[in-house]
């Protein structure tokens, strides 16, 4: 074998192998998609909103209490005059049917009371997991466009368990996580009056 041959053979050689470990080791980071969906600005807004709506609800509920608590205190109100020996027998008859009709409202009324409670926590745990949903694909969008700029081929995010209930990435090292890279991206976005007090739902 001639000596430009041999030249030949070791340049594919070290091309090869070059490849080869290029494409052994590709470039990863990580995010923490948990942690810019908390800290994101519009979160705390929803959050917000969604105390402003349960408060409201709240005071529905109590308003529902209250007249479910009228109702029964004008059942005892006919059973004691039902006890009273100065009471006719018409009138008992007349106060006993009265009350009946009045237990039936009452049992209505606390199941109205207690389908308005149920109604209320289903929808407003609804329209914040909707509210997730939407904000988990913007998030990802951006952070996926950050790790394109920084000429990544692989994004993880370290913030949840897999279905095996582990951490979907065991260890990283801390310069490859580029979740404070995000979060000042998405803070680029946040006007001025979104500087809000948290508040826990």
């Amino acid at each position: 074998m001639n000596k430009s041959a041999k030249i030949i053979i070791a340049l594919l050689a070290f091309s090869v192998t070059g490849l080869f470990a290029q494409a052994q080791s590709p470039r990863i980071l990580v995010v923490d998609m948990i942690k810019l969906m908390d800290e994101h600005y519009k979160t705390q807004e929803q959050k917000n909103k969604l105390q402003a709506d349960a408060e409201k609800a709240k005071a529905e509920a109590e308003r529902l209490l209250k007249e479910r608590n009228a109702l029964v205190e004008e059942y005892k109100e006919l059973m004691e005059q039902d006890k009273n020996p100065m009471t006719t027998d018409a009138v008992k008859q007349q106060n006993r049917a009265a009350a009946d009709k009045k237990l039936q409202d009452i049992q209505q009324k606390n199941n109205d009371l207690q389908s308005f409670n149920q109604n209320t926590q289903n929808l407003l745990q609804q329209r914040f997991q909707n509210f997730k949903t939407i904000m988990l694909e913007e998030i990802a969008k951006l952070a996926t466009e950050v790790a394109k700029r920084k000429g990544v081929d692989v994004l993880l995010d370290k913030s949840g368990p897999t279905l095996l209930g582990i951490a979907g990435v065991v260890y990283s090292d801390p310069a490859m996580d580029i979740t404070s890279d995000v979060q000042a991206e998405i803070n680029k976005s946040k006007p001025a009056s979104s500087a809000s007090p948290q508040i826990t739902v």
